[in-house]
């Protein structure tokens, strides 16, 4: 056997396997004697030591696997951290006027909703359904914020063409178009869910 092609062999075996692989195990795997298997996973073992690389290959629990090194660990988490079982009324009012209104600064949603929305946008963002997307020329120059692939995705739309008509003009900057009916517009279903599971909108601050 090509010593490269049984590295990549060892790679994927260990990759695959939900829990880790004695040099037994990987000798009969990839039908070499047991000291060949060791020093496949010795010289595996130090490429992964290299610098650069986001894995492992540790010995763990009479086995080896491989790992994603401690200095990525926040990113990890951040991938596999719960989202939460859906968004609160107020985060979906919030969120479906930016869909609709965007780009859009934090005061301007405020003036839609009446209400504040500091803890709306900050979840959004947490989320990935909402980004900054520049800033708006005036005094202070506010964030103006948009709306994400992540949201394409969250409600199945194919793009923002895909947001469902509302029967109100969303074009003028005066209009106080209220979150709920644009929130309903967007997704009645997730609405009701949402308002169910977590309760009233968002208090004033």
């Amino acid at each position: 056997m090509i010593w490269n092609h049984g590295k990549a062999i060892l790679e994927a075996i260990l990759l695959a396997s939900p829990e880790p692989l004695s040099v037994k195990r990987i000798a009969e795997v990839i039908g070499l004697d047991e000291k060949d298997a060791r020093i496949l996973v010795d010289d595996l073992k130090k490429e992964y030591s290299q610098p650069g690389r986001g894995l492992l290959l540790q010995e763990l629990a009479g086995g080896y696997v491989l790992t994603t090194r401690p200095e990525y660990g926040e990113y990890v988490e951040k991938l596999l951290a719960p989202k939460g079982k859906g968004l609160s009324h107020a985060a979906l009012e919030t969120l479906a006027i930016v869909a609709y209104r965007q780009p859009i600064t934090k005061a301007e949603i405020e003036g839609v909703r009446g209400v504040k929305v500091d803890r709306s946008i900050e979840t959004l963002l947490e989320r990935g359904l909402i980004r900054e997307v520049g800033r708006k020329d005036g005094p202070g120059r506010p964030i103006l914020y948009g709306t994400t692939k992540d949201f394409l995705t969250y409600f199945g739309l194919k793009d923002l063409s895909d947001l469902p008509p509302l029967t109100v003009d969303t074009s003028d900057a005066q209009l106080i178009l209220r979150g709920r009916e644009v929130s309903a517009a967007l997704q009645p279903d997730e609405v009701a869910a949402a308002a169910e599971h977590e309760g009233a909108a968002e208090p004033k601050e």
